[in-house]
């Protein structure tokens, strides 16, 4: 019911030990160059899933709009990219600043459906995490529908304290200070995602480069055949 607002505060796994899985995976900081794959990604979302990222069924113009509204010197753009270079989850780092205001942010993902299961809206939320403390942002904030159940679980993960309101979930989490590790990591974490996507553009050319060469073989045998009738 709406003005009765519960908080919840999870007493479950503290941040600071909150620890990534074995497997690596490499998430890029993203520019305006990327501005095609992410909105081929959020184009594919579905109806609902639209809902859920946003809040509301955003139509192709509103999802348009947003990504012309990024600001990819003030905010934060994170994607995971699969072997043929489309962006398969994104997240956006809000960065909040104001004369006399504590610095915060607000952090939104989305994760396509073949992506899904594999833990990605959380290393997503981790790797934004990691820049905001190194920014000496003290506060994230993400915003959600009280049925988006993967991201209630991941602030729940992190232990931020949630508050619900009716239909909708706000969860805050307040950041520690910033480290020698915590900036080393993502110096590191960066470097690994560049290596990794560049790797990747690397083989998307050679195997579009022998899709390219086969396709001129079949016109070859084509001409020929059809000059040998």
């Amino acid at each position: 019911m709406k003005g009765a607002r519960q908080v919840l505060r999870w007493s479950g796994v503290p941040f600071n030990a909150v620890r990534s899985e074995t497997v690596l995976v490499p998430i890029c900081p993203l520019d305006p160059t990327h501005l095609p794959a992410l909105t081929q990604h959020l184009l594919s979302l579905g109806e609902h899933d639209r809902y859920l990222r946003f809040g509301y069924a955003a139509t192709d113009e509103q999802i348009i709009r947003y990504l012309q509204g990024l600001d990819f010197e003030r905010d934060e753009i994170y994607g995971i990219f699969n072997r043929d270079l489309e962006v398969i989850a994104m997240a956006h780092l809000a960065i909040m600043k104001g004369e006399g205001k504590q610095p915060s942010a607000e952090f939104g993902v989305s994760v396509c459906v073949s992506a899904r299961g594999r833990g990605y809206g959380g290393r997503l939320f981790e790797r934004a995490v990691m820049h905001a403390r190194n920014q000496k942002i003290s506060l994230i904030y993400i915003h959600a529908l009280s049925e988006n159940a993967p991201m209630i679980r991941i602030a729940r993960k992190s232990g931020a304290t949630l508050e619900r309101d009716g239909s909708e979930t706000e969860a805050y989490l307040r950041l520690p200070k910033r480290t020698l590790e915590s900036r080393l990591s993502e110096v590191v974490s960066d470097q690994f995602a560049q290596v990794n996507y560049n790797v990747k553009e690397d083989s998307k050319r050679f195997w579009d480069f022998l899709a390219q060469v086969q396709e001129i073989r079949q016109g070859v045998r084509k001409a020929r055949h059809q000059s040998a009738e």
